[in-house]
């Protein structure tokens, strides 16, 4: 670890001198006694009160190094690094050029890593909610990353529910290439149209010419919690592409006027006339972007041509237009944000049930419906025994008490009331039943010598009304004409809606079409096998690396891969293969590492770990970090939230060192416990001797942690490095800088 001198940093910097009066220095100012976390109401506030003259002005003074700005984002930086409020005590030095530290590749070969430390993280933390207040509201909606509440599952949920009938689309790749001068050059330009700050825009074109912030676009290292990737970076890419996304609203505005919507009546939804108007749908995840048309292709093409002026034209940028083809919708399918989409009829998302699945229905009804006679049966038992008893124990207390019933608490109420509720129940399931209705009614009607005009004319008209009273009553409750028409009724209203079910499905299926998200099944094989979970039988095997690690963190290694593929892949329709390749593959290789450590049967294994993987922890409490079976089958597309990156899990694992060092203190952000353990950082691809650029050798799409980590020890506490192997925080959470090269 090698740290840049300040006057160096002042060399390549050159930065003015208001700048320099502004974060020179070293003075401190400790949080202690700094005010408290500004709201971000307040800070919104103070933001806009800068506003005037259509420019924002002097925010960085105002602003972004006001003590309490300072304190809310090192506030944010504890939160996320699951730190305790009362940690954060640390002093921070605003003199930036000082706090940067470049890591050396282990093995020499390959670019260095400049790192900010904690100090200059709270600083460019402060700079980046600054830049949300200001940019955010004005960005446009279908640009997600790096935003509130706008993540991966966000734009999966857009694409399901408001792209209708796609018929072409297409990918602008970026050819891998770094955000060099001329992309910071251009990315002030546009800051300066909304800011009026000097000094802050010296200080962002200082970020990246010392590559404290330097990331390659094109590649898959953008919005994975890898340590080289910045917090500040999707803000900035978003407002960097803001041409592009004004440009695709200005596309979509003119393409939609062409062709409006046609409210009218007659189109309703029994007409068989379909309106299905041509729309253009656009999504954009920092600088993977997906434009999706239900027009036709040379609608598509001059769609793209604009496009890729924009991007190469305004943006400067590299496009690889041999793999930004436009596709069929319909046919080919498409991979964006780690995922595979299609456009398919609406059955396909939601199938019809086969005759399997009915006839297992209706066994399964009507085994229910056996067993709901058997207990109807057996109520009917128990209470003819219990009535019986309660007459037997009646006629007694009669027999005993010529004069009547003489109790000395009032059971009468108690008894009427159980047999009115019993005569209640038979009375409501006898007229529930169709034949004993019928037998009942002819008993009742059959004979009747009232109903001849001689014999009525010579009884008491009370009797003649008392009888025509009883035979409307038959007629209502018995008569079996009303129930069969009921039955009937029903009947007919359940075929009629089984029709129309089926036709709305063969309309939709025919004139509709919704796009379906996959998770990429051959990509998820094949990271299983790299990572060496599989082996080329697709068969759970040990993975040797984790032997020296501890139980606890073994099964948490493998908790943290799992739970983030969970996390990340619950949008997707076929889900159930994630689940499975978690249930098993993963599981199943958690107890072969565990039985190669220990050096016993797979068997003996899980009798001892169970099927959860329960380990106990220090205070003897047992603990279950593996997503047990149940929470897997829970799962699904109810839990979508923005999901954590997958790779810094994968790709990383923590070995735990035996060492006389000096205990030092936690690296995660602001945590000042001292009772912490080294743990030297392996990463996989320096395991595997692979290049991660190497699509053929590498997962595509998966990214990879910078080299310059590994072989690097990290003193962590019990907690951060349990959070860490379970993917609660990534490698942007801890301090890098204050890693050790220890042989």
């Amino acid at each position: 670890m090698i740290s840049i001198s300040s006057s160096q940093a002042r060399k390549s910097h050159s930065a003015p001198e208001m700048l320099r009066r502004l974060l020179a220095g070293s003075s401190l100012r400790p949080f202690s006694s700094s005010p408290s976390p500004i709201t971000a109401a307040d800070l919104e506030s103070l933001v806009l009160a800068q506003y005037h003259g259509g420019r924002f002005h002097n925010l960085l003074a105002t602003t972004i190094t006001t003590p309490s700005t300072l304190a809310a984002a090192a506030s944010a930086l504890a939160d996320r690094a699951h730190s305790s409020p009362s940690s954060i005590a640390a002093p921070i030095l605003l003199d930036f050029p000082s706090h940067c530290s470049k890591l050396l590749p282990s093995r020499l070969k390959g670019l260095p890593l400049i790192l900010p430390d904690l100090p200059l993280k709270v600083l460019i933390e402060a700079l980046r909610s600054v830049l949300e207040v200001v940019y955010n509201p004005r960005l446009a909606t279908f640009a997600y990353g790096g935003r509130p509440s706008l993540g991966r599952h966000t734009a999966v949920r857009y694409l399901k529910a408001s792209v209708e009938n796609p018929t072409w689309w297409f990918r602008p790749v970026l050819l891998r290439q770094p955000f060099d001068h001329r992309h910071v050059s251009r990315l002030a330009s546009v800051l300066r149209e909304k800011i009026d700050d000097p000094p802050l825009i010296s200080l962002i074109e200082s970020l990246f010419e010392s590559q404290t912030i330097g990331f390659h676009l094109g590649c898959h290292d953008l919005g994975r919690g890898l340590p080289q990737e910045s917090g500040l970076v999707p803000i900035l890419l978003n407002i960097y592409f803001d041409v592009l996304d004004r440009k695709i609203q200005e596309i979509r505005s003119e393409i939609h006027k062409k062709n409006p919507r046609i409210k009218d009546p007659i189109l309703d939804a029994s007409s068989r006339v379909f309106h299905n108007p041509v729309r253009v749908y656009a999504v954009r995840y920092l600088d993977e972007i997906l434009v999706i048309t239900s027009g036709s292709k040379m609608l598509t093409m001059s769609i793209k041509d604009q496009i890729f002026e924009c991007l190469e034209g305004e943006l400067g940028l590299k496009v690889d237009r041999l793999k930004s083809s436009i596709h069929s919708a319909v046919s080919e399918k498409m991979n964006f944000m780690g995922y595979e989409l299609q456009a398919v009829p609406p059955s396909v998302l939601n199938p019809p049930m086969s005759e399997k699945a009915i006839r297992a229905r209706k066994k399964y009804l009507k085994r229910k419906a056996a067993q709901a006679q058997e207990l109807k049966n057996a109520r009917e038992t128990r209470r003819k025994k219990l009535g019986l008893k309660i007459l037997n124990h009646c006629f007694k207390k009669l027999k005993r008490c010529p004069e009547g019933f003489k109790f000395d608490f009032g059971i009468e109420n108690e008894v009427r009331e159980i047999f009115r509720g019993w005569a209640d129940d038979v009375v409501a399931e006898f007229l529930q039943n169709r034949e004993e209705c019928w037998s009942w009614h002819r008993m009742l009607s059959y004979g009747d010598f009232l109903s001849l005009p001689r014999v009525r004319d010579q009884l008491p008209l009370e009797l003649v009304e008392a009888f025509d009273r009883f035979q409307q009553n038959v007629d209502k409750y018995l008569m079996p004409v009303k129930p069969s028409k009921v039955i009937e009724e029903e009947e007919r209203r359940e075929e009629d809606e089984e029709e129309r079910t089926y036709a709305r499905r063969t309309v939709e299926d025919l004139a509709k079409l919704r796009m379906r998200v996959n998770a990429p099944v051959e990509l998820v094989r094949k990271a299983v096998k790299l990572a060496g979970f599989t082996n080329s039988m697709g068969r759970p095997r040990p993975i040797k690396l984790l032997v020296c690690l501890d139980d606890a963190d073994i099964i948490k290694w493998y908790a943290g891969v799992g739970r983030r593929w969970l996390d990340f892949f619950c949008c997707c329709h076929n889900f159930k293969t994630v689940k499975m390749v978690v249930n098993y593959h993963l599981r199943f290789s958690c107890f072969l590492t565990l039985a190669e450590k220990h050096e016993s049967t797979k068997l003996e294994t899980i009798k001892h770990y169970k099927k959860d993987l329960q380990v106990i922890d220090g205070q003897g409490v047992r603990e279950v970090n593996f997503p047990t079976e149940r929470e897997i089958k829970m799962m699904g597309e109810g839990n979508l939230s923005d999901p954590k990156p997958v790779d810094s899990t994968l790709c990383l694992i923590l070995a735990r060192l035996a060492t006389n060092e000096p205990q030092c203190c936690c690296v995660a952000h602001f945590c000042d416990r001292m009772d912490t353990t080294l743990y030297r950082v392996r990463l996989l691809q320096s395991r595997l001797n692979v290049d991660p650029l190497n699509e053929n050798k590498w997962v595509p799409g998966m990214g990879a942690i910078h080299e310059s980590l590994n072989k690097k020890c990290l003193p962590l506490c019990a907690k951060h490095s349990s959070d860490l192997l379970l993917g609660r925080i990534t490698l942007q959470d801890i301090d890098c800088t204050s890693s050790l090269n220890l042989e």
